[in-house]
């Protein structure tokens, strides 16, 4: 049903099953494409497409299968530039949707961008060349994504609570909390705000900041879900360029 439950209403079951329907059918998308092209490309190929809809929800199926006992091909490469795609995106979103924060955004986020794209092609470079197909496993699991939505409907109730404590005062922090699982929400919500209700500087380092933890989140997911296997893509996350946002946040 497409309706609000829970505490603070904050569930929407049909949202929350889109995420379920995201993570299995990235992790499809990424057996078919490796069918198709081979490992290395077919990875590839999904970071791209799947990092354009939600590179959390990639990050998490990427990292699945670094974690799983077939061995490992370009998922760290792949990781890394559905990240790099996922900053142009929010760019993207920024000036689609609040023009008067795009120049500040894009500031902000021009050296993490940068170094995500580069870390990403050169984890590529460094990924084993075979371009055999991975043996079919499970393409779709569904087990990690059902944990993976309890995660999120956690962080649902959390965002809910924030805005009915904080109120109007605490638009700033209600972006963060709602783009720490969702930036294109956090985004969506500041371009229906009149713009007298948060300054342009302001509003940028808010989004800036739902990137951050964000960011965060998927470090979380890489380590849980693949452990020292998943540690290049985290490496490459962690990069000085992307940390020095924090201070401007």
């Amino acid at each position: 049903p497409n309706g609000s439950y829970g505490p603070f209403g904050a569930w929407n079951p049909q949202k929350l099953w889109l995420v379920v329907v995201l993570v299995t059918g990235f992790s499809f998308l990424g057996y078919v494409a490796n069918r198709i092209f081979g490992e290395r490309h077919g990875t590839i190929a999904t970071a791209l497409i799947g990092g354009a809809y939600s590179s959390t929800a990639v990050t998490q199926s990427l990292a699945q299968r670094l974690g799983s006992d077939l061995k490992g091909g370009a998922e760290n490469a792949g990781i890394a530039l559905a990240t790099a795609v996922m900053y142009l995106r929010a760019v993207l979103l920024i000036g689609l949707l609040s023009t008067r924060v795009l120049l500040p955004f894009a500031l902000i986020l021009l050296p993490a961008t940068a170094v995500a794209w580069g870390a990403g092609f050169w984890l590529y470079r460094k990924a084993p060349k075979s371009d055999a197909p991975t043996s079919p496993g499970n393409p779709i699991a569904l087990l990690p994504a059902f944990g993976f939505v309890l995660f999120v409907a956690i962080a649902a109730v959390a965002a809910k609570w924030a805005a009915g404590r904080f109120g109007e005062h605490g638009i700033a922090l209600l972006l963060l909390i709602v783009g720490s699982t969702d930036i294109d929400t956090a985004i969506i919500t500041l371009g229906g705000l009149q713009p007298e209700a948060i300054s342009s500087l302001l509003a940028a380092i808010a989004i800036a900041g739902t990137i951050i933890v964000n960011m965060a989140v998927k470090m979380g997911i890489i380590l849980a879900y693949a452990g020292r296997r998943g540690q290049p893509a985290v490496t490459a996350m962690a990069s000085p360029p992307f940390w020095r946002m924090i201070p401007a946040v």
